[in-house]
Formats: C-alpha cells, sequence, structure tokens
C-alpha cells in the first residue's frame, strides 16, 4: 500500500437492514389496507355486520399481512355450506389483485418504506 492512502470501512449493514424493516412493514401495511378495502366492496350485505367487521393487520416479525373477520359466519359466507351458495369476499380480494400488491411491495422497498 502506497504511503498517505489511508482505507476506511464503516459498516452500515445494521442501517440497511433496518431501513429495509422499515419499507417491508410501510409495504405490508399498504398492502393490508387495499386488500380489506377490495374485501369491503365484494362482501354481500344483509345487516353490514360482516362488512363492517373485515378488518387488516400485520405481522413485522414473520413478514406477512392478513386480512378477515371476527364475525362467526363469516366462513359460511365465504365458502358457503350445502344450504347455500359461497359468496367470497376475501379470497378474490388477494387473488384478484395479486400484482398490484407486488407493486406496491416494490413501491415501498424503491423508496425505502
Amino acid at each position: 500500500m502506497a504511503k498517505g492512502i489511508k482505507v476506511q470501512v464503516t459498516d452500515n449493514s445494521d442501517q440497511v437492514k433496518a431501513a429495509k424493516n422499515a419499507a417491508l412493514a410501510a409495504a405490508l401495511e399498504a398492502i393490508a389496507e387495499a386488500a380489506e378495502g377490495y374485501a369491503v366492496v365484494l362482501c354481500p350485505v344483509d345487516t353490514s355486520r360482516l362488512k363492517n367487521s373485515i378488518s387488516h393487520g400485520i405481522n413485522e416479525e414473520q413478514e406477512m399481512a392478513f386480512i378477515g373477520t371476527n364475525v362467526e359466519y363469516a366462513p359460511y359466507v365465504e365458502f358457503g355450506t350445502v344450504k347455500m351458495k359461497a359468496q367470497p369476499y376475501l379470497k378474490p380480494a388477494i387473488k384478484d389483485h395479486v400484482d398490484e400488491y407486488k407493486d406496491i411491495a416494490l413501491e415501498y422497498l424503491k423508496k425505502g418504506g
């Protein structure tokens, strides 16, 4: 090495990881919010109880978003019964918008949250 030249290496991996995690959490929140909106629009309405119960959340540790409801009859509406035709609102809210959700994730990860 030539005289007078100094090389200094700085480890920024913790900051990069934190920025990635923040961007991912923001992307998951945006995706879950969008999916919730689609589910609300698709949800069949009788009393509005089911529609009004749809919510979303994220789990940062597992890097996942979710939408759903705690209404006890929700699975019967989504999947149907032997006496009632299925009226899916959760599955299409996810499945029909996968490309949009990918775009949201890329947008957040590119801009850093």
